[in-house]
């Protein structure tokens, strides 16, 4: 395992450094390392660390949702309102429905197996978006209409509420009958995971205020309060949904906005972390795309994914009506909403684990989706915004 980590180090850093020298998002090279290093092309991947993956990608995210909360605040988030809330459901349910409608049209499966491919298909990523946020927002760009925390807000939700769908899918797949209750578990893990990162958060504030200890342990406290949040979220599962990781972030968002300075500092901190986190992120990404499934993928599957992001694109301008947002502002908004690859690298597998006759297919398709998306959204945001969004008087530039 130690020499996949420094391959992966080495490798990762070399590949990431040398797309960012030719204006590409860093994150292409570092996937592009998965791919190379990973079980399905050179195979020098320890096992040991492959089976750690989905745990190692959970902790990578950890960190950068905690950095988004301390990031934001909640008067912005009162501000934004109603658009926030609507991104979180809207987009997503749109995409799914088009692929609802036309996955049996393109490839002959079941209405159940397309809802399984839309579920798969229609989660944004936290892994390639919310950095790219933090960035926005840490360098004065979009501020005057909160355009980064809009962003922050909807996909953070975006991926939970995906998840909990392609879950309630798969259980009607294996025979589990459906009840009304599963529509309520959204709602319901995005409220609870919101308190018990606010308590969460509200008991460490008060830690730090009574006893002096470095920021360093600050951080590993945070990181493993973090960590008992998830871990309880997974535990709980049969019993009631919780979004863990919707917790993390509420935590980060009560340090915040409870003790400021601390919050400012930590900031950096957790900056100089992700460093190592987003390698370990989009490696393992990468490791878990086999080329060898794009085969199943013809042209259909790409005319697919493009009808399915066009539907997305246009259920963000939907959610957008009425707001002060400039057409520039939209269309970055949109850009910033197309990204997969975590959530896809996640369970893009589970219906082919689970003997869905089309579980090939819906690999095969989310695997494309994340090699075209991935790259474009992350490069639409980070070549874009300086075109589509104004700067703050007080912003830094880029």
């Amino acid at each position: 395992m130690l020499f996949s980590l420094a391959l992966i180090t080495f490798v990762g850093f070399a590949l990431g450094g040398l797309f960012h020298r030719i204006k590409l998002p860093a994150l292409l090279g570092m996937m592009l390392t998965g791919i190379l290093l990973g079980p399905y092309t050179l195979n020098l991947i320890s096992p040991d660390l492959l089976n750690l993956s989905g745990d190692l990608r959970e902790i990578a995210l950890i960190v950068i949702l905690i950095r988004a909360g301390l990031s934001l605040h909640i008067q912005d988030l009162k501000k934004i309102g109603r658009p926030a809330l609507l991104m979180c459901f809207i987009p997503a349910t749109i995409e799914i429905a088009l692929v609802l409608i036309l996955a049996p049209r393109f490839f002959n499966i079941t209405l159940l197996e397309a809802a399984l491919l839309g579920s798969v298909l229609a989660a944004v990523s936290p892994a390639v978006v919310v950095p790219r946020m933090i960035h926005l927002i840490e360098s004065g760009y979009g501020q005057e209409k909160r355009v980064p925390q809009l962003i922050l807000a909807g996909a953070s939700v975006d991926d939970i509420y995906v998840i909990i769908l392609f879950t309630a899918f798969l259980e009607i797949y294996q025979g589990d009958s459906f009840q009304g209750t599963q529509l309520l578990q959204a709602p319901t893990a995005i409220l609870l995971g919101f308190i018990l990162g606010i308590f969460a958060g509200s008991l460490l504030v008060v830690l730090f205020k009574k006893i002096h200890i470095r920021d360093t342990i600050k951080v590993l406290l945070i990181l493993n309060t973090a960590f008992l949040l998830v871990t309880f979220s997974h535990y709980a599962q049969p019993w009631i949904s919780i979004s863990g990781l919707l917790g993390t972030m509420a935590l980060g968002l009560v340090l915040r906005e409870k003790h400021p300075p601390l919050a400012q500092r930590l900031i950096h901190k957790f900056s100089k972390v992700w460093v190592g986190a987003e390698l370990i992120l989009f490696v393992l990404v990468g490791a878990t795309v086999d080329l060898r499934y794009l085969s199943h993928a013809g042209l259909a599957s790409l005319v697919l994914i493009g009808l399915a992001l066009l539907g997305r694109i246009c259920a963000v301008h939907i959610c957008l009506i009425g707001t002060p947002l400039s057409l520039k502002e939209r269309i970055f908004i949109s850009i910033a909403y197309t990204p997969k690859a975590t959530v896809q690298a996640a369970i893009g597998a589970i219906p082919l684990a689970n003997n869905v006759p089309s579980g090939h297919l819906i690999l095969a398709i989310a695997i494309l989706s994340i090699i075209l998306t991935a790259p474009l959204g992350a490069i639409g945001i980070d070549r874009l915004f300086p075109y589509l969004l104004s700067p703050s008087p007080k912003g830094k530039t880029p």
